[in-house]
This record gives structure tokens, C-alpha cells and sequence, in this order.
């Protein structure tokens, strides 16, 4: 059985998962408006795994006969100054939920919930691959610089995420 303390922060899970989702499809919405495509197709993809985390979590506290309660969503940035900016603030948030995680799994263990643990590591494990993701693209956008071409290339890389 799940304590209150970990199914309160279960529950904030859920939320911070979606907001993820909400961030990353304003993201999408922003790269489309200025029409790099394949940027705003990666972000979609991103918030489509936001999502299905959401999901994952909600499935777990269903499973533990832990009560869902989903709270209202914060509303998202919808403006960046540049693609750069915008990788930047998707690898800040990548953090973010990292640490957030962390601290669900500090709580798992200090109150030895071995199934919450279990389920908590495949998310842990997940994170590192989330930030570098997100890193790889902002050092991608960095050594781009100012070059137009290198933006084009990298925007039909991005593309290519999910297919």
C-alpha cells in the first residue's frame, strides 16, 4: 500500500508530467510558427512521451488502489527568442522532472516501498537519456551559430525523431 506522502507526490507526478507535455507542444506551436518543422515535430514526439508517463503513473496509482487526483495544469511559455533558447529551456526542464523523480525515489526508499522503487527506476534510468537528448540538440545549436544552412540540416534531422 502506498503511503499518503508518496501518492500526494504520485499525484504531483501526474501533473508535472503533463505540464511537460503542455510545455513541449507550445514549443511545437512556436517552432511551427516560424516554420521549422522538424524542430516542432521532435517537441510533439516529446510531449507525446510526456504523456504516456502521465499515463504510466496514473496506471500505477490505480494498480495500488491509490486514488487518482489530478490537478489543474500551469499554462506554458509560448515564446522564445530563438530555436536556441527555447533547447535550452526543454534541457532546464529535463532537470527539473529529473529532480523530481529523484525525490520520489528518495521517499520510495526511505520508507521501503519496493514496488514504487521498481516502477520509479525505469523513470530514473529514462531521465539520463532525456537530458542528453535535449543537451545534444542545444550543443547541436550552439556550434551552429548564425548559419542558416546548419539550421536548415538540423531541423530536418530533428525531423526524422519518431519515424
Amino acid at each position: 500500500m502506498l503511503s499518503e506522502k508518496l501518492k500526494n507526490l504520485m499525484n504531483t507526478q501526474i501533473k508535472n508530467e503533463f505540464e511537460s507535455a503542455y510545455l513541449y507542444l507550445s514549443m511545437a506551436a512556436y517552432f511551427e510558427s516560424d516554420s521549422w518543422e522538424g524542430m516542432a515535430s521532435w517537441m510533439k514526439v516529446q510531449a507525446q512521451e510526456e504523456v504516456n508517463h502521465a499515463m504510466k503513473f496514473y496506471a500505477h496509482l490505480q494498480e495500488r488502489d491509490a486514488r487518482v487526483k489530478l490537478a489543474g495544469l500551469t499554462e506554458p511559455k509560448f515564446e522564445w527568442k530563438s530555436p536556441l533558447d527555447a533547447f535550452k529551456a526543454a534541457y532546464a526542464h529535463e532537470q527539473f522532472i529529473t529532480g523530481t523523480l529523484n525525490n520520489l525515489m528518495k521517499l520510495a526508499v526511505e520508507e521501503s516501498d519496493y514496488a514504487a522503487q521498481g516502477f520509479l527506476q525505469l523513470f530514473v534510468n529514462e531521465q539520463v537519456e532525456e537530458e542528453a537528448s535535449a543537451l545534444k540538440v542545444v550543443q547541436m545549436l550552439e556550434r551552429i551559430g548564425d548559419s542558416g544552412n546548419g539550421m536548415v540540416m538540423l531541423d530536418y534531422k530533428l525531423g526524422e525523431r519518431g519515424k
